[in-house]
């Protein structure tokens, strides 16, 4: 594969990413603004639902595509069929299932353990969204195989697209009738836009593959096991996001009642949930687009090398990922430490979830790091590995949720946040580093960045406090303060020797 496509298509996941984030974050101000936070964290308790439900409908199998189109590439138009249309039938009767039991258990769900029957109208909406899902994950995993991201990326913003459409159409409508109607109507977008992305693949799919016959004519090299192969793949990828998906699910649900607990209404505690997981959370994962759509890519990059046993490009995929991903979480971090009052200003209003930005966004490079790593796990088929440091972290959670947050309340489950990210970032990076044999470079990429966004930080502080004046705006304060940080960073970085020629070379369009 040359390099220019590699980062054309990183190019194209980045900017798709990107666009839908912004779109989606202005989205979630207009719905917070017309539900409130009570309202966000209704949605919040029902999306932790389906989260949990569109686990069992997709989990594994879209990286179970990725892999083995990536690794039996050049056996031919069928072999590829096969493996796609196979994973297809699998996820379609997971999906079925899943949907028909969101369906009937949406009462006793709500009931037991949502404590809020305002959740069941919206649970009965989603589940047909779940066969789509599933159908989805399959083509999204193929289209990453064959680097023709672009049909993905395009599916989905067609889905955003749809999802805004619908809820615009629906909410002004349902609103006034409850938080039940309301979340309905959110829900109702989802799973129109869930089936408009899925037909959207399913077109792209039958016009890529009359390309797929062309380019791969007269081969066919049967490949033996598909589906146990597949399976091999997405079952320990699966379990572990079952099972991590249900514990997270536990613990979301354990949440706003411990906040009630300490604040004396559960209102109060599903509103600061709502802040926390709707509205914080979102910005502090904004910027993340080049990191995940860069792990994306490296998947089949990796999995192709590491089945033909090219240990070294193993090794230089491994450290690039780490070096690129250290190097930005730390600007990132820097610039939501120094302006998470400001950022809460302006796009919420609201100082309490600038609080909330700022407390967790010195964990920030530990919250990407622990993404990017996982990632790079399962392309090494180290899966199950993650999987046993999920179930970790999710029982230390949970445990420390009922444990602090009832006498603590939100700071209580601050202090469980920090320490879970940084306990899950560590397993996962430690395991890493023994399969790959690589070391950390403590000083290029950690220290050395760090020293940078302290110094870019106090030499913007001097600027907006002494040169430019202390009365601005909240989002003039970000206009001005945010680049002045972020290049004195890559100036910085540069003369400390973070960057070098050899890395920028990457970046050339060779072949890796």
């Amino acid at each position: 594969m040359k390099r220019f496509t590699f980062i054309k298509n990183a190019f194209i996941l980045t900017a798709t990413s990107l666009l839908l984030r912004t779109v989606g974050m202005f989205f979630r101000v207009y719905m917070s603004g017309k539900i409130g936070a009570e309202g966000m964290g209704l949605y919040q308790l029902i999306f932790s639902i389906y989260v949990l439900a569109s686990t069992f409908a997709t989990a594994g199998i879209s990286t179970a595509v990725t892999r083995l189109v990536a690794e039996e590439s050049g056996r031919g138009a069928k072999t590829v069929r096969r493996i796609l249309h196979r994973a297809i039938a699998v996820s379609a009767v997971v999906g079925i299932v899943s949907g028909l039991v969101v369906f009937f258990a949406a009462e006793p769900i709500s009931i037991y353990w949502l404590k809020d029957v305002r959740a069941v109208p919206a649970l009965k909406i989603l589940s047909p969204s779940l066969l789509f899902m599933g159908i989805s994950s399959c083509l999204r995993g193929y289209f990453i195989a064959r680097r023709r991201v672009s049909s993905s990326s395009n599916a989905q913003l067609f889905e955003q697209a749809v999802r805004m459409a619908v809820v615009f159409v629906l909410i002004d409508h349902f609103a006034p009738m409850g938080l039940s109607y309301a979340c309905g109507a959110v829900l109702a977008a989802d799973t129109i836009a869930e089936f408009g992305s899925c037909l959207y693949m399913a077109v792209a799919y039958r016009l890529d593959k009359k390309r797929l016959e062309q380019e791969e004519a007269g081969m066919d090299i049967p490949a033996k096991g598909v589906l146990r192969r597949l399976l091999g793949i997405a079952v320990p990828i699966s379990a572990g996001r079952y099972l991590n998906s249900a514990l997270r699910t536990v613990e979301n649900l354990l949440v706003p009642g411990c906040l009630g607990q300490y604040s004396a209404s559960r209102e109060q505690g599903v509103a600061q949930f709502g802040m926390l997981k709707g509205m914080a959370m979102p910005i502090l994962f904004f910027p993340s687009s080049f990191l995940t759509s860069f792990t994306t890519l490296l998947v089949p990059e990796i999995s192709e090398s590491a089945a033909h046993h090219r240990t070294g490009q193993v090794e230089r995929a491994v450290n690039r990922s780490l070096h690129v991903t250290l190097t930005a979480s730390i600007l990132l971090s820097g610039l939501f430490v120094l302006f998470s009052r400001q950022l809460g200003m302006a796009v919420y209003g609201s100082e309490e979830v600038g609080f909330l930005i700022g407390a967790l966004a010195p964990i920030m490079p530990f919250m990407y790091l622990e993404s990017v790593v996982e990632g790079l796990l399962k392309g090494l088929d180290q899966q199950v590995s993650s999987l046993k440091y999920s179930v970790i972290d999710s029982a230390l959670r949970i445990t420390l949720i009922l444990v602090l947050v009832p006498v603590q309340g939100i700071q209580g489950f601050l202090y469980v946040m920090i320490l879970s990210n940084i306990l899950t970032s560590v397993l996962n990076l430690r395991r890493l580093l023994k399969v790959t044999g690589i070391h950390l470079r403590w000083s290029k990429w950690i220290i050395k960045p760090a020293l940078a966004v302290a110094t870019a930080g106090a030499i913007t502080w001097f600027v907006q406090t002494y040169l430019i004046g202390g009365t601005l705006s909240p989002l003039a304060v970000l206009l001005t303060g945010m680049p002045i940080t972020a290049l004195g960073y890559a100036v910085l970085i540069l003369l400390f020797g973070c960057v070098t020629r050899e890395d920028a070379r990457f970046l050339s369009p060779r072949r890796v």
